[in-house]
C-alpha cells in the first residue's frame, strides 16, 4: 500500500485507538499511530470548542508527519451542570486523573440531582486533513442520562455511566459494533468514512 493511502489516527488514547480501528475498517487507507510513525510530542488541546482542539490536532500532527491525518475531540456535556466537564472532560479531575477518578468527581457534583434533572450527551468532532489543507469537519452526537454508579466494563471514559433510556444500557455494556452505531464517536466517523472512501478511490485511480 502506498505511503499516500496511510491515515495517520491522532491519539494516545489506547481505547480511541481501537474504536476508531473498527469504525474505519473499511476505508481504503492503512491506519497507523502516533507510535507508529515515530511522534511523541504532544500537540497541546488549548481550544475554546471541540471543533478547535480537533483542528489544532489534526493541523499539528499532519504538519509533523505529511500525512493524511484524522484527529477528534470529544467530551460529555451534562444538562444540569452547564454542559460541563465539555471540552474539559479529559481534564476534569486535573491532569493525570484515571477515569474512575473522574467519574467520582462527576457523580459527587450530580449526588442531589434527581433522575429527571440527569440528561447529557456526548459529543464528538473529527478533523481530516492534511499539510496542503484546510481539515474537513464532521459531527456526531448522541443523548442520554448519567446514573448514580457505573455499570458495565466495556469501553473507556464515561462510557459506564452513560445510559441511553431506549436501549436501558450503559454505553459500557454495549457491544463493539452497537456501540459503533449509536455512539457520538461512530456517527462521526461514519460521516469521515464517506470522504475517506472517495478521497481513497481517487488517490488509487491516479496510480
Amino acid at each position: 500500500m502506498s505511503q499516500s493511502l496511510k491515515l495517520l489516527v491522532a491519539t494516545g488514547n489506547p481505547g480511541k485507538l481501537k474504536e476508531l480501528a473498527g469504525l474505519f475498517a473499511d476505508v481504503p487507507f492503512e491506519l497507523v499511530s502516533l507510535a507508529d510513525v515515530g511522534i511523541d510530542e504532544e500537540v497541546p488541546e488549548t481550544g475554546e470548542t471541540f471543533e478547535d482542539n480537533a483542528v489544532l490536532k489534526a493541523v499539528g500532527y499532519a504538519a509533523m508527519s505529511g500525512m493524511w491525518t484524522v484527529a477528534d475531540d470529544s467530551g460529555l456535556e451534562v444538562k444540569a451542570l452547564g454542559g460541563e466537564p465539555g471540552v474539559r472532560s479529559a481534564r476534569y479531575a486535573g491532569e493525570g486523573a484515571t477515569d474512575a477518578q473522574r467519574i467520582e468527581l462527576l457523580l459527587e457534583n450530580l449526588e442531589n440531582v434527581p433522575e429527571d434533572r440527569r440528561q447529557a450527551r456526548f459529543r464528538c468532532v473529527m478533523a481530516l486533513g492534511r499539510p496542503d489543507r484546510t481539515p474537513e469537519l464532521f459531527q456526531g452526537a448522541c443523548h442520554g442520562i448519567i446514573v448514580r454508579s457505573p455499570i458495565g466494563s466495556r469501553g473507556f471514559g464515561y462510557d459506564p455511566i452513560f445510559l441511553f433510556p431506549e436501549l436501558g444500557r450503559t454505553m459500557a455494556e454495549l457491544a463493539d459494533e452497537e456501540k459503533g452505531r449509536v455512539s457520538h464517536r461512530g456517527i462521526a466517523a461514519r460521516k469521515a468514512a464517506v470522504a475517506l472512501r472517495a478521497l481513497g478511490t481517487h488517490d488509487q485511480a491516479k496510480e
